[in-house]
């Protein structure tokens, strides 16, 4: 355990120095969105084309794979809108809490660190894991929220809510890759090599944007907040663990990816579906604080954990 923590360690050592470039205002508010705009749209995007385009489709794409990440995700869904509604809350709250206990901060923290601990062999169970946490789990919440303010999800919403998808880089740069890979032509050098540099500066500028990202957060609904951050952080990987390890019998050494990319704290695009919704953001914002603090022993220790399956 302790030579993993001290292998992560460096990773949220950038996110605290991210936080602290934030909290002394030596990085402003508005250079903080310039850096998360150019890891979002640049550096990522290169990261994940060029994954993309070096994987064949078995290699990314498992349905057994895909299978029990979805079920237990869809399990610990259930449960987090469950708990809302026991507590009175109508259907939007229920569904972007529930978006909370699922979605991990697989783009920005899950895809460098993990790929860089775990090895190149994890990048195809990673990017599965973003594809469906993108595709299926935004459209769910989106489906959920508009069917409920409107009572029924008009052709609009509907084309709406696939432009989108299709404007997001990473899974605009995914597909792309994909596409790529599938025409089974190498990377000319000079492309590969630029996708080299450019992705190599998402792990830093991805890390420290998050720790900057985290300045300015308060801690309110602390109760809602911490039982989200349990969801995300224990219920979540352990949901995952079961469904890949006893249900679905995915290989090992994918189901133990899969396991770490569900142990991530929450993802910061939940806080930006919250917001532009109207539905409790800060109450989201809390749990992106807590999750990732959290996560600093607790992915340690998932890790840890699944390492004899690798």
């Amino acid at each position: 355990m302790l030579a993993i923590l001290l292998k992560t360690l460096p990773f949220f050592a950038v996110i605290g120095l991210g936080w602290l470039a934030g909290r002394t205002r030596f990085m402003a508010p508005e250079s903080a969105a310039v850096l998360t705009k150019f890891v979002f749209y640049f550096a990522l995007s290169a990261m994940l084309f060029r994954f993309a385009a070096t994987l064949s489709l078995p290699e990314i794409f498992d349905l057994r794979f895909a299978g029990a990440y979805l079920l237990a995700s869809l399990a610990v869904y259930a449960l987090a809108m469950a708990v809302a509604f026991l507590r009175r809350r109508g259907l939007g709250e229920a569904a972007v809490e529930a978006q909370c206990a699922v979605i991990g901060n697989t783009g920005f923290l899950g895809v460098p660190m993990l790929v860089m601990l775990l090895g190149p062999q994890a990048a195809g169970p990673v990017l599965l894991v973003l594809s469906i946490d993108l595709v299926v789990f935004s459209s769910l919440l989106t489906v959920l929220v508009v069917s409920h303010r409107s009572g029924r999800l008009s052709l609009t919403d509907a084309g709406s809510m696939l432009k989108g998808l299709l404007k997001n880089p990473m899974i605009v740069s995914m597909g792309l890759g994909l596409i790529w890979g599938a025409t089974g032509t190498p990377l000319p050098k000079p492309l590969d090599e630029f996708l080299v540099l450019l992705g190599a500066a998402a792990t830093p500028g991805a890390l420290f944007a998050i720790g900057a990202s985290l300045v300015g957060r308060r801690a309110e609904r602390v109760a809602v907040a911490a039982w989200l951050s349990f969801a995300k952080l224990v219920l979540h990987p352990a949901a995952v663990a079961f469904a890949a390890l006893v249900l679905f019998k995915v290989d090992p050494a994918k189901a133990g990816v899969m396991i770490a990319a569900a142990a991530l704290p929450v993802a910061g695009n939940v806080f930006i579906l919250a917001q532009h919704f109207g539905i409790a953001p800060q109450r989201v914002s809390t749990s992106i604080l807590i999750s990732t603090i959290c996560s600093v022993v607790t992915v340690s220790a998932v890790i840890a954990w699944i390492a004899p399956l690798l």
